[in-house]
């Protein structure tokens, strides 16, 4: 399990330029500030300190995505209960064919056993002309009997099973319904803190908000291997990330690496290709994207299965250390697992990062480390 803390880096001469406020707007939202939902800091005799609005605004982006990842779960949930709802159903349904079909059967039986044997055994012999033919239709009579007794124990096995399997579909559809409205709570929540995000992001001065919009949708910054003010190792060890076509082994960044596999390659041509399209929450490609959403759709044409939330990608594979990252490894950030990314060497990530911005390339350290997971 590795963890990362941030690093103060030197600010540039156009930070300079930029005010206090817009300076803290673009690099709080940036970083998807991993503050606690609703926690609000204080001052040191114990009031509320002031907070600029993007501080504001990245700490409701961060509440929206763990919202976001909390409604992925949800509907992950009802769709599996969905589906074994129709299941069940289904089961009844044939089951209940089954029975009617017995029930015909049987009823057919038991009428002719009334037309030809509905008197006494004992009645029936006194009026037969001939005791030993009797005797014989009452041997046939005692079989018919017996077999009619076990179809009747069929029946009502297949009967209780049939009751057992609605009971079943019922609870079934029950946790269907209590899933479904916590979707829906989920949802009200994600939409309640974006709505809130974007009135801060309207209410702030034109420059600022101009300066804002501009960083929030920048297309990804540079390729692994020129980042600029970074040496090759810095953040992961792993060196200058790969091109397209260094995928499958060799050496990165002049140091030598285990070969990457397949699917990993895939994964992250996939992820790499994605890049510049928008981050919309509850999305899983192909035209845009939450955090893990675009992990998962990334492997998913890698032909592996991994699962909907960054919480559960978590340990969808192997922990490796950050000094041992490539290309291909998901990166899960913030002690809740609520945002998800994926490795591209030489100390960056891809990953969709928030409302307003698109997929692209960010450092690894952008916020607190929780595991890095290799599928």
């Amino acid at each position: 399990m590795a963890s990362c803390r941030r690093v103060a880096k030197p600010g540039s001469g156009r930070a300079a330029v930029w005010t206090a406020a817009s300076a803290a707007a673009v690099a709080s939202a940036a970083a998807l500030s991993a503050m606690a939902a609703g926690a609000e800091p204080h001052d040191p005799v114990g009031r509320p300190a002031a907070r600029s609005a993007g501080d504001r605004i990245a700490t409701l982006y961060a509440q929206a995505e763990r919202a976001t990842e909390r409604y992925n779960a949800a509907q992950t949930r009802t769709q599996a209960l969905r589906r074994e709802v129709d299941r069940i159903q289904d089961r009844v349904a044939r089951g209940q064919g089954r029975v009617n079909r017995m029930r015909v059967a049987l009823g057919a039986l038991a009428g002719g056993q009334y037309r030809t044997g509905g008197i006494d055994p004992g009645l029936a012999l006194l009026l037969s002309g001939d005791p030993a033919q009797y005797l014989d239709r009452a041997a046939t009579l005692e079989r018919i009997t017996s077999r009619q007794a076990a179809r009747l124990r069929v029946v009502q096995s297949a009967q209780r099973t049939l009751r057992q399997e609605r009971a079943e579909a019922a609870a079934k559809l029950g946790k269907l319904e209590h899933s479904r409205r916590v979707v829906a709570r989920h949802k009200r929540a994600v939409q309640h803190r974006l709505a809130t995000a974007r009135r801060l992001v309207n209410a702030l001065p034109p420059r600022e908000r101009e300066s804002y919009a501009h960083r929030a949708s920048r297309a990804g910054g540079r390729e692994p291997g020129a980042l600029a003010g970074l040496p090759p190792g810095t953040l992961s060890g792993s060196g200058t990330g790969p091109g397209p076509g260094e995928l499958s082994g060799g050496r990165i960044g002049g140091r030598h690496a285990a070969p990457f596999s397949g699917r990993a390659a895939a994964a992250y041509g996939a992820a790499r290709a994605a890049l510049g399209l928008p981050y919309a929450w509850g999305h899983a490609g192909p035209t845009a994207f939450d955090c893990s959403g675009l992990t998962q759709w990334a492997y998913a044409h890698a032909g592996v299965a991994i699962p909907r939330t960054s919480q559960a990608q978590a340990h969808a594979g192997q922990p490796v250390p950050l000094s041992q990252a490539r290309p291909g490894d998901l990166v899960v950030y913030r002690s809740d697992a609520s945002h998800v990314a994926m490795y591209a060497g030489n100390g960056q990530v891809i990953h969709a990062p928030y409302p307003g911005a698109q997929v692209r390339y960010d450092p690894v350290d952008m916020l607190p480390i929780s595991s890095i997971t290799r599928v």
